[in-house]
């Protein structure tokens, strides 16, 4: 198996990274590099070297945990891992590796004690989505049933999953709560409907088989994340046309786009623009470490529990490109144009559920989110390039 360890060493107050290939330099080591330390509980990270990814293990080795990550970096780069390990100061280990490998997925459980996974592998844009269903359906979908397929026959059954706001659907009311009617107006947004719908029938056979050891899952239902480390080391860098609002306000500030398209004006909302709950990436991966911390702490998620990890502030497009503008001193051109296809007028969350059982609450504030970004975006204008 492909197993990397990103070391990281630190010389007089410097931090120097490197990826070192545990099979070729560590025979002796293997063992314990890849199991890590018999006393701090090790997470599994699907996708960790992505742009939510590679937060939240900046988050989970601050908080004393050891870092697997599983990402083929199809929309990715291994940069970011090297970043990780430089700004905690922490060793990460990396495979290079589809979730979708089921051989793979079953050598990873059988040779690492896992603790808790957290699930962020799969594809994500809304409008690639409805040209690519298919694509959608089959690497979502699969990977999930593969990742699970794993964890059952390894007994390791604590799960974070990364779900999205889209399964709300085309909301007839906001904000936004747990218990509203789910529905999906695109392929991306059905395959995270369908996934949490499987994740339900988990613990359901649990009480049929009677198990001692039973599934305990959060979903993780997010928004529109933004933002960077505050260090500019990270931060989201699509490896192709962006798919999100911020890298494209970005890559059009630092002048890698002439301008900024902006999709539908002809909303129901304060100007027009599409209103979202966006949410600052540390914020986000924070929530997933309080979501980690609930499965392994004896008050554990008993089966299957969604929570919305957002701000409760709805934001619109325009605001967003204004704030930025302002905050950074940057001009940022844009023209509005047509609505894409799956996109919803208006989307926001009440996280009352997630900061009363997970202790956990956004308090990062817009202006931190834009000039984080801006941050990340002026020290690496190419992305990891």
């Amino acid at each position: 198996m492909p197993y990397k360890v990103i070391l990281s060493i630190s010389i007089n107050h410097h931090v120097y990274c490197a990826l070192v290939d545990i099979n070729d330099y560590f025979p002796a080591y293997r063992h314990i590099l890849k199991g890590f330390n018999m006393h701090s509980p090790t997470i599994l990270v699907t996708g960790g070297a992505g742009y939510i990814g590679s937060h939240t293990c900046i988050e989970l080795l601050n908080a004393g945990f050891y870092v697997l990550v599983i990402d083929n970096l199809q929309n990715s780069s291994e940069e970011s891992l090297k970043r990780v390990a430089d700004i905690t100061g922490k060793s990460v280990t990396f495979i290079k590796g589809d979730v979708r490998d089921k051989e793979l997925m079953k050598e990873i459980f059988s040779e690492n004690k896992i603790a808790a996974t957290i699930h962020f592998a799969g594809l994500k844009a809304v409008g690639e989505s409805c040209a690519m269903p298919l694509e959608y359906y089959d690497n979502n979908i699969n990977s999930t049933l593969v990742l699970c397929q794993a964890m059952e026959k390894a007994g390791s059954k604590n799960l974070v999953f990364s779900s999205s706001a889209t399964v709300y659907g085309d909301p007839e009311t906001l904000p936004l709560t747990e218990n509203m009617p789910l529905s999906a107006t695109n392929p991306y947004g059905r395959s995270k409907l369908i996934i949490e719908e499987m994740l339900r029938d988990l613990p359901e056979s649990d009480k049929l088989k009677k198990t001692d050891n039973p599934w305990s899952v959060a979903l993780l239902r997010y928004f529109n994340p933004v933002g960077a480390h505050e260090s500019g080391s990270i931060g989201e860098d699509p490896s192709d046309i962006p798919n999100n609002l911020m890298p494209f306000i970005t890559q059009t500030a630092v002048g890698r786009r002439t301008e900024l398209s902006i999709f539908g004006s002809d909303y129901d909302t304060v100007d027009g623009t599409g209103v979202r709950d966006y949410i600052h990436v540390v914020d986000l991966a924070r929530g997933h470490l309080k979501a980690v911390q609930k499965l392994l702490s004896k008050e554990s998620i008993e089966g299957v529990q969604a929570y919305n990890l957002g701000t409760g502030n709805g934001i619109s497009v325009l605001e967003m490109v204004k704030a930025f503008a302002e905050v950074n001193n940057v001009k940022v051109p844009y023209k509005l144009v047509e609505r894409r296809p799956g996109d919803v007028a208006a989307c926001y969350a009440d996280a009352t559920r997630a900061k009363m059982e997970l202790d956990w609450e956004a308090g990062m504030s817009l202006d931190d989110m834009v000039r984080d970004s801006w941050n990340w975006q002026s020290q690496n204008p190419e992305g990891y390039m």
